[in-house]
Formats: structure tokens, sequence, C-alpha cells
């Protein structure tokens, strides 16, 4: 058996606002089943920075998410407009909006989906080296943040006890940290 795309029959927003947008397509199977209501969650794409201080430490962000109703701890991100913005200008702009500091240095390290069952974006992954604290802090209305500093010899060890559990943040960490052999 090959696979194949499924193909799109009717496609309708059935959500449409600046918070919220959520799309009903009616679709066909490769089997020739047709699906009427599969909902798909039309959503930003997003730039994650992994910023990591000349001691060695990373800068992460603790707030308030709604979705799960809990305060995490987890890497300084942001939506953006691909048509309007580019990823590392995004990147570098929701660095310093969200904890004050820029990168000396961000490099890509690459794109992933973020949830492909249901939500149509892509995260873009950062690597920030020699962040330092210049900036000024801009918040966005819904953003409350508490700047957190974590040794890289800790990071995991807060992720194995599941006080980090953003799976973002997770995967850009050890991505990271794994890039980073590369350097030394």
């Amino acid at each position: 058996m090959t696979l194949q795309k499924w193909k799109i029959l009717k496609s309708d927003f059935i959500i449409d606002n600046q918070w919220c947008r959520v799309r009903q397509d009616q679709v066909k199977l490769s089997d020739g089943t047709i699906i009427d209501d599969y909902f798909v969650n039309v959503r930003p794409e997003i730039a994650l920075i992994l910023p990591i201080t000349v001691n060695q430490e990373i800068i992460f962000v603790r707030q308030y998410r709604h979705g799960v109703q809990e305060i995490l701890l987890e890497l300084p991100a942001g939506t953006f407009d691909p048509k309007k913005e580019d990823s590392l200008t995004a990147a570098k702009r929701e660095l310093e909006e969200e904890t004050g500091y820029i990168a000396q240095e961000l490099i890509f390290m690459t794109t992933i989906y973020d949830n492909p069952v249901k939500d149509d974006n892509k995260i873009h992954i950062f690597l920030g080296l020699n962040v330092e604290q210049t900036g000024k802090i801009e918040l966005d209305i819904t953003e409350e943040i508490e700047i957190v500093l974590v040794p890289i010899k800790d990071v995991t060890k807060k992720i194995m006890s599941g006080e980090i559990c953003v799976a973002g943040s997770i995967s850009t960490i050890f991505m990271g940290l794994e890039f980073m052999k590369n350097f030394q």
C-alpha cells in the first residue's frame, strides 16, 4: 500500500477571529472514505529560542498558560506571520521582548511541526549564544512573565522531575545541547 495525502473536498472556517481560527474540512481518504468534519486549528508560526548566557545558563520564562491552567517553565518563544517577518527576525524580537536579553549569535537549528494531527503551524528553533541582558522587555497584554536562569548542568534534572514539561521546550533543549557539541 502506498500512502497518499487526503483530498480536501470542502473547507470552511467555522471560527475566524484574532484569538482562534478553526477550519472544518471535508476530506476523502485514500480508501474512498469521506469524513465531513475534520477540524484543523489554523495557527501562526512560532519562533522558539534556546538562549544560553556566557555563564552557561539557559534563560527560561515562567508564565501562566490558560489552555492547561498551569504556570509553566519554558523557553522564550512567540508567534509571527511569515508574510510579514522571517523566523530569524521573529526569534530576535521575541527573545528581547519576553526576556530583555539579546543573543550575540542566533543560529537556526531546524523547523518542526507543533501538533500535526490538528494544528497546521510550524516551530522554527534557534540556538542563542552569548546572550546578554541589554534589551527592554515589552510584554503583550496576555503575558506576565518571570525570568528564570538555569545552569545547563541542571536542566536535564528539571525535565526529568517534570518541572520543565512543555514539549517544544524539551525537544529544543535536547537538540540545542546536541548541536552545541559541535562548538566544543
